[in-house]
């Protein structure tokens, strides 16, 4: 999956969303939240949609409901032998413990690793931001770092982070979680951030503060149109 420019995911547990005229008009991938589906190796091996897959396998401890272990960890690296799935998401803690560090030399280098931390609490320090920054670009092809805003005044550090990193060439995927936070997401990719996540229906939202992904894309594409002359 080429994350050169930003790529707009329609999150789901189910893959049948894939095949939604929102998700088929609006976005780029789909990220397939594999902790929530009853049977996602089954659903994968169903799968016949033209949308590439960023599968995600979300641990207990960062917000998902998949169990700490290795099995999670397994059921991604099989996840990714399927041709639809060319990216996985790891947690930065769950490299830095070691159990997800021979994760990227298990599924090769055809799949995209997206090394990914969230806060739930709060938004860390400038020098904390980059720190994580750093950090997630070094464990994966792609960092992810994701935060949560108390204020409007949480979100402009993480957009300049994001902006430090575009520019030195380290690919990043920033956005705030929580109502003040909301606006990052269809801000970040101005400067430079690499993924955005959305619903394809609002009520099935798997991060606070998500759009959907038909408002995202167009408030995306609004932002970055050129204005006429």
């Amino acid at each position: 999956m080429d994350f050169s420019e930003f790529v707009l995911t329609a999150s789901t547990a189910d893959l049948s969303d894939a095949t939604h005229p929102a998700a088929r008009e609006h976005a780029d991938a789909v990220e397939f939240r594999m902790d929530l589906a009853a049977d996602p190796l089954s659903l994968l091996d169903a799968y016949d949609g033209a949308l590439p897959i960023l599968a995600t396998n979300r641990v207990e401890w960062e917000g998902g409901q998949a169990p700490d272990d290795e099995s999670r960890l397994d059921d991604l690296v099989r996840a990714a032998e399927y041709d639809a799935v060319e990216a996985i998401d790891v947690e930065l803690e769950a490299m830095r413990r070691g159990g997800a560090t021979s994760v990227p030399d298990r599924v090769g280098d055809d799949v995209t690793i997206v090394a990914s931390v969230h806060d739930f609490d709060r938004t860390p320090s400038m020098d904390d931001l980059r720190s994580l920054a750093r950090q997630t670009t070094e464990y994966g092809d792609v960092g992810k770092v994701v935060p949560t805003a108390e204020s409007v005044d949480d979100v402009p550090p993480l957009l300049t982070v994001t902006r430090e990193f575009c520019a030195q060439g380290r690919p990043i995927a920033t956005m705030a979680m929580g109502e003040p936070g909301r606006h990052s997401r269809a801000v970040a990719p101005l400067y430079g951030s690499r993924i955005g996540y959305a619903p394809v229906d609002p009520n099935d939202a798997t991060a606070p503060g998500q759009y959907d992904v038909a408002t995202l894309a167009e408030l995306v594409a609004r932002l970055e149109a050129k204005p006429e002359a």
